[in-house]
């Protein structure tokens, strides 16, 4: 039986792309891990870009697997290309389900990370100006607490009572802390990341079917191939 070549060859872009995919995920991590504009916040509390380098590592190295099984036709490398995907698509699916059931433990957990930096007066005066940093943009005061985590309240919790009267206290400083104001910005960019992943989920389902129907053309191509030798 002749294996489709329209099969191996739609198989071998896929796992191209998906290993082109994987270099951009790798150089982009790590221009994100040797830069120098780190915010000491938001490295503390929020997972670092070391589980992206991972993520594109493994994404190249199964590429890698998939464009030579399919090209090859070997059988070895695409069993092990299956494998691994369906692995990491368990992982995907657990990984999602962990974190919608236990997205309060998440919030609890960040802000205890955040409380470490406690109290303000005490902290470097890089953390200081990064914290500042978040209270011009995202209109907050203080990290946990709100403006009383300052023992001098910084010009940068000053409330526009023109623009957002609901933001400000009785002394026109921004009463929301900035730990609430970075979980609510995670909880919108969630929903982004959930979508990702499960358009990631879509493509892996597709690369598990298209490897194992070459998988099993090139076992029946192999039989065949067997039996014609032990018919002459």
């Amino acid at each position: 039986m002749a294996v489709n070549k329209c099969v191996k060859y739609l198989l071998f872009f896929f796992n191209l792309l998906f290993w082109i995919c994987g270099i951009v995920i790798l150089g982009v991590s790590i221009y994100l891990k040797v830069s120098k504009d780190d915010n000491e916040i938001t490295n503390e509390s929020l997972p670092g870009v070391d589980l992206l380098i991972a993520i594109g590592v493994i994404i190249m190295v199964l590429g890698f697997l998939g464009c030579c099984g399919a090209i090859r036709e070997n059988r070895c490398m695409l069993l092990v290309f299956f494998i691994s995907l369906l692995v990491i698509f368990i992982l995907l699916v657990a990984a999602g389900i962990v974190g919608a059931v236990g997205e309060n433990k998440i919030k609890d957990w960040m802000k205890k990370k955040l409380e470490k930096h406690m109290p303000l007066a005490d902290q470097p005066q890089n953390v200081r100006d990064d914290l500042e940093k978040f209270q011009r943009t995202l209109r907050c005061c203080g990290l946990v607490n709100g403006p009383s985590d300052w023992s001098k309240i910084p010009e940068s919790c000053r409330c526009d009572t023109s623009h957002f009267p609901q933001e400000c206290g009785a002394n026109e400083n921004y009463q929301t802390p900035c730990s609430d104001k970075i979980v609510e910005v995670l909880q919108s960019h969630s929903e982004i990341t959930y979508g990702i992943a499960f358009g990631i989920a879509i493509i892996m389902i597709f690369g598990m079917v298209l490897s194992m129907i070459l998988f099993c053309q090139l076992g029946k191509k192999g039989g065949a191939a067997t039996s014609s030798t032990a018919a002459a």
